[in-house]
């Protein structure tokens, strides 16, 4: 049987990472070596550096199919199994084969290759992984139709992975190294965008090093060896009183271990019949994510055993658990938890954590009786009616039955009762009982008196089993109850807490959610100003106007009270209330923070807006007022002498100053129409170019130079929805913002569509902006630090306004090798588009 060939797969983030050129630079150095090595499909996609790595490769002709009446290549198996090289290079796993090829897909190609005992060299992108394809489509925006199974991947022999920075790549990209030149720009703006790249470069990481530690699981043939790749700490919690200072001492212990993690668990006993109270539990999930810990519950009968295997599993490599509560008498029997973890503990090393509880020993709590009553009812019935039944049936069987038979239907009444009811009935039954079976059946019969010693133990045994069933019972009912409650109480409190985060407003209904929970008439919410009470919020009748005229008074504050009327509350369903009342009071603060925000940003962007509107229109009002008066005042002065090139230029003065005034006036009334929401665009489809040549030509050729602008617009691109108006005056702000900040370096137009929609690039190489001010760029009365004095910075808040207005949007984005790209992105008109109303 042919051996099986092995799979080699360069895994990258995106395209362009180098997985093709990684995968040839691996065929020639194997071929160097003397390997027979071919190339069975590579596609170069034009990369001159790719391309030369092929020379001095022998190449395999590839397989031409016609579908459609067109003819296309694709790798030819049988070629390369007739062959028979090494190594064989086949690019893109992924790709999907024309409809009439062998395979439907080119790695059921590849495997068929590797059967054949050929080793592959192969290429594959993240996103093509069919476990992450409805991931990438979240984060992309598209989903990828070739995908490959991860069992495909996962068998591999090695996977390697072929990393770059987004930021490299996107340099790849601009300089062309990727796509052609026409792709360029449509790529930058969406799939090559940073947090695109960025997500698909860690989740190619994260896959990777599952695979790495899938692949160390499988080298350890032991499951009991620990390896110690990086530390990790298990602490032992056992719901004492000595937990938290256990969980904190074993924080410490990890933190000093650098970057280790740290594993919380508690154990809980395989009946049910011992473990931690739900509270404490809930503290202890809650200090162990405080410390940085992951919360675990196991369940075992052999506590020591448990907590190892959880070890073992979590390859542990030190285990943090408490010294032993019991006293020195109760470790003469049984040496507690601690000493059997150390004896078994292999190579993990065990920290025993000293406490105050260490030596004190054990004490059973008082507890009433968790049994229901109508339990308790029935129990003390069958204490009565079980006993006798049974003394009957032994008195009417005696010639038919022994004593034996006898002790078993009293011991079965005893242990029926104890389930039912508990310990009072049980203790009833197993009294009675025994008193019943020693006088009518127990020799000598009809007296009291115990002739065989064997009797006698028996009777003791009958008592002590009806004890022990009944605290079993006790004690299971009360976990049940405990359950209930919790579980109730949970999800009160989460459903109160919800309310809390997800509401914007959340303080009336979560008055109405505490009213229905705990059945009361009027709930509500006081605060105490200069000594007098104020009703903040109310849910149902408003009679309840101080604390001492309300049922149930709870004090979140001295000066906060969240207090009810209808019902007074038991004190376990006050302790809820009280927690949903630092519920209440967040909600409070968070709506008294909210408005109070608001109210000081309203103050503050008025008076930014004012001081920034006196400055900015003071500066452009008098500027030109005071040229047109200076020229004013040269061409009406009959003694100062003037040529006639003279009075043309102070006309010529006084007609730009005009014009700048009148754009300094149009900006604020644009603005102003956005601001009060004025605008009301007349959409209808355009063309992009036909509306940036009207924007070029609306500028003044005198003081931007109109002729460095490069219009790039295919005239294939679709039209856009908008108003040709608007759009002009968008266009025509971009441009004089680009012209104005880009030097001597031209600014180019183009446009390219995606999806439902297409994007027109106003691209300049200037100085750029940082970007995290980009969007102060749109903001009114901002220059950041334009040294023209010109304008009222309003050119690309308008702009924006007008865009938005159309239903388009407008951003900035860094052009690749330095300068600034404003995106200016409106919907396809469609064929039915009609005229805006």
């Amino acid at each position: 049987m042919t051996k099986r060939g092995e799979l080699r797969i360069y895994l990258g983030a995106a395209p362009g990472v180098g997985k093709t050129y990684a995968m040839l630079g691996e065929a020639r150095r194997r071929a160097d070596r003397g390997t027979d090595v071919v190339v069975g499909l590579v596609e170069t996609h034009g990369r001159p550096r790719t391309a030369a790595l092929i020379e001095g490769l022998e190449v395999l002709p590839l397989r031409r199919l016609t579908h459609r009446g067109v003819t296309l290549t694709e790798l030819d198996v049988d070629t390369v199994i007739a062959r028979r090289p090494q190594v064989v290079a086949i690019d893109e796993l992924a790709h999907t084969n024309v409809p009439c090829s062998r395979n439907p897909k080119r790695w059921q190609d590849v495997e068929e290759i590797l059967d054949a005992g050929i080793t592959v060299l192969t290429t594959l992108n993240v996103q093509h992984l069919e476990s992450l394809n409805d991931v990438i489509e979240r984060i992309t925006g598209v989903r990828q139709q070739e995908t490959v199974p991860d069992e495909v991947v996962r068998r591999a022999e090695q996977v390697e992975l072929v990393d770059i920075t987004p930021e490299a790549l996107r340099r790849r990209l601009a300089h062309g190294n990727v796509y052609a030149p026409e792709k360029i720009d449509a790529a930058m703006a969406n799939y090559f965008q940073p947090r695109n790249l960025t997500a698909l470069r860690e989740m190619a990481l994260l896959w990777v090093a599952d695979q790495v530690e899938v692949a160390l699981q499988r080298y350890r043939t032991d499951p009991a060896d620990i390896w110690e790749t990086r530390e990790r700490v298990v602490v032992a919690l056992t719901g004492g009183p000595e937990s938290e200072t256990v969980l904190r001492r074993a924080a410490r212990i990890a933190k000093r271990s650098g970057s280790a993690e740290l594993f919380a668990v508690h154990i809980l006993r395989g009946d049910g019949l011992a473990g931690a109270p739900v509270g404490l539990l809930a503290a202890l999930r809650r200090l162990a994510e405080d410390v940085g810990a992951s919360f675990h519950t196991v369940v075992g009968d052999d506590v020591p055993a448990a907590l190892l295997d959880f070890a073992r599993g979590a390859d542990a490599t030190q285990l943090v658990v408490g010294t032993s509560r019991r006293s020195r008498a109760a470790r003469v029997f049984a040496e507690g938890i601690g000493a059997r973890v150390v004896q078994q503990s292999g190579p993990i090393d065990v920290h025993l954590v000293t406490h105050l509880e260490a030596g004190r020993g054990l004490r059973l709590p008082r507890r009433l009786s968790a049994v229901p009553v109508t339990r308790r009812v029935a129990g003390w019935a069958l204490g009565i009616i079980l006993p006798v039944a049974a003394t009957i049936i032994g008195i009417v069987g005696r010639d038919l039955v022994g004593l034996s038979t006898d002790f078993i239907l009293f011991l079965l009444a005893t242990v029926v009762t104890a389930l039912v009811g508990g310990l009072g009935p049980a203790l009833l039954a197993a009294l009675g009982g025994s008193l019943l079976l020693n006088f009518f059946l127990t020799p000598p019969l009809y007296t009291f008196t115990i002739s065989e010693r064997d009797n006698l133990i028996a009777l003791i045994a009958m008592v002590v089993v009806a004890v022990l069933v009944a605290l079993v019972v006790d004690r299971a009912a009360r976990r049940a109850r405990q359950a209930a409650e919790a579980g109730a109480e949970a999800a009160l409190l989460a459903s109160f807490s919800r309310t809390v985060l997800t509401r914007p407003e959340p303080l009336p209904r979560l008055l109405d959610k505490v009213r229905e929970a705990f059945s009361l008439d009027t709930v509500a919410l006081l605060a105490r100003h200069e000594g007098r009470w104020d009703l903040t919020a109310c849910s149902g009748p408003p009679d309840c106007a101080r604390p001492e005229h309300a049922d149930v008074d709870v004090a979140i504050e001295p000066d906060v009270h969240l207090v009810g009327r209808g019902r007074t509350l038991h004190a376990r369903d006050r302790r809820l209330l009280e927690a949903v009342g630092g519920q209440a009071l967040i909600a409070l603060r968070n709506q008294q923070f909210a408005a109070d925000a608001a109210k000081a940003n309203r103050r503050a962007d008025a008076t930014e807006l004012r001081s920034a509107l006196l400055s900015a229109v003071g500066h452009d009002l008098r500027t030109p007022l005071a040229s047109i008066k200076a020229a004013a005042g040269s061409l009406s002065d009959p003694l100062l002498p003037l040529t006639e090139p003279d009075r043309i230029e102070l006309a010529a003065t006084i007609e730009e100053s005009t014009d700048r005034l009148t754009a300094v006036v149009d900006n604020l009334l644009d603005s102003s129409r956005i601001a009060t929401g004025a605008v009301t665009p007349d959409l209808r489809p355009v063309a992009y170019d036909d509306v940036a040549w009207l924007a070029l030509s609306g500028l003044d050729p005198h003081l931007r130079p109109v002729d460095r602008v490069h219009v790039d617009i295919d005239e294939h691109v679709p039209e856009v929805l908008a108003d040709p108006g608007l759009l002009e005056r968008v266009l025509a702000n971009l441009l004089d913002n680009a012209l104005r900040h880009a030097g001597e370096v031209p600014v180019v137009l183009r446009a390219s569509a995606h999806a439902n929609g297409v994007e027109l690039r106003v691209v300049d190489n200037g100085p750029g902006v940082p970007a995290d001010r980009a969007e102060l760029l749109f903001a009114p009365f901002q220059r950041l630090g334009d040294r023209d004095p010109a304008g009222l910075g309003l050119g690309l808040s308008v702009a924006r306004g007008f865009t938005e207005a159309m239903g388009g949007s407008l951003s900035a984005e860094d052009t690749p090798g330095g300068g600034l790209t404003m995106v200016v992105r409106l919907p396809v008109a469609t064929v039915d588009a009609g005229i805006a109303p």
